[in-house]
């Protein structure tokens, strides 16, 4: 009897956390938009925007994907609680276990699903780029910003996302003293976006020959990649463009043809430099993109701060910019702004960061 009870509790806790996810992801809007895309997609003047489709078929799938899901479990939950009942009445105690084994699924498939909300800012739902700067530190500064450029390609191919460097600047050590990376995937800002700070190493330099202790620091830089925006517009004026040869650990075209492009837009001192592709059209055309997906940033960030003045008791991040101490010696890894810590170090920095991540979105940063 107890052990029923205690099943009965739960499911009933699943069922509230259920109508709050419904509530927080605005059911109700949602199943309107979906009709609303439907709409567009039946009438036939659209049929040969193929991008529209495409934006809008993705936009749908997502919607169906959440209003499913929310369906499923909502079923599920009823169907545990009249058996539930059902078992009580006929004293039939044989399909507890089958009972226990489905909350324990509807429980995980809630948490996954409650965790989707916390994608509530307008572009979480965007691509992004990772720009990754060494600072002071000298060659441990850069073997540190290659140790985090490795940790995230590894994240990144944890999550099944498509990664791409659009830009490295090696050094002589085999460290790196700047590099862009494109990735694409489900919420891949929204993923990623809390990681944007500078994030400090302490450790015995392997470069040292006193093996003494050293701390070195590299910037981290998210920003969501903006094809298209009212408010960013560029004249070719405010553009300093400039080519030079291609950079890296090799390669048919490295060093031989001046295919790379570093553009810098004039009046924000914003500069961006792509060497991924063998064509100097196709490199200027990223390096645009680039461009204009930093400035919207910037948009973004001052109407961030804007709010953050109005509110000071709000601000929780301390230490300039920091937002992760990385502490090798004493094995431990930890976050300034929300205060988890690791000591797993050699799996953090393969790309097992979803824990920090998750706590980081969950406290509204």
């Amino acid at each position: 009897m107890k052990k029923f009870k205690k099943i009965l509790k739960k499911i009933k806790k699943s069922s509230k956390k259920i109508k709050k996810i419904r509530k927080c992801l605005e059911l109700k809007k949602l199943k309107k938009r979906f009709l609303e895309i439907n709409y567009i997609l039946k009438n036939k003047k659209n049929w040969n925007k193929i991008n529209l489709i495409k934006k809008l078929n993705k936009e749908k799938n997502n919607i169906y994907k959440k209003i499913s899901q929310i369906k499923s479990i909502q079923k599920k939950i009823k169907e545990n609680k009249n058996l539930i009942y059902l078992s009580l009445e006929i004293s039939d105690y044989s399909i507890l276990l089958d009972i226990i084994k489905t909350t324990k699924k509807i429980e995980k498939k809630i948490e996954i699903l409650n965790f989707q909300t916390m994608f509530k800012k307008k572009y979480d739902f965007k691509n992004c780029y990772i720009d990754i700067q060494s600072g002071s530190g000298g060659i441990e500064a850069q073997d540190w910003s290659k140790m985090l450029l490795n940790m995230y390609l590894k994240w990144a191919y944890k999550k099944k996302f498509i990664t791409k460097i659009i830009n490295i600047s090696n050094d002589e050590f085999n460290g790196i003293k700047s590099a862009t990376l494109k990735v694409k995937g489900n919420y891949a800002f929204g993923w990623l976006r809390t990681e944007s700070g500078i994030h400090r190493l302490v450790r015995k330099s392997p470069f040292n020959t006193g093996n003494k202790r050293h701390t070195s620091f590299s910037s981290i830089y998210i920003y969501p990649i903006i094809k298209k925006h009212k408010k960013v517009k560029i004249k070719k004026s405010d553009l300093k463009i400039s080519v030079y040869k291609a950079s890296g650990a090799g390669g048919q075209h490295v060093n031989k043809t001046e295919s790379a492009v570093r553009i810098k837009h004039l009046p924000t001192g914003i500069t961006v430099q792509c060497q991924s592709n063998r064509s100097q059209h196709k490199n200027k055309k990223q390096a645009i993109k680039q461009i204009k997906s930093k400035i919207f940033n910037q948009i973004i960030e001052k109407n961030k701060k804007k709010k953050q003045e109005k509110n000071k008791n709000k601000e929780k991040i301390k230490w300039g910019n920091q937002i992760r101490s990385y502490v090798l010696d004493n094995s431990l890894i930890k976050d300034i702004r929300t205060g988890i810590e690791t000591k797993n170090i050699e799996k953090f920095l393969n790309g097992k960061i979803d824990k920090f991540i998750k706590k980081n979105l969950k406290s509204g940063f």
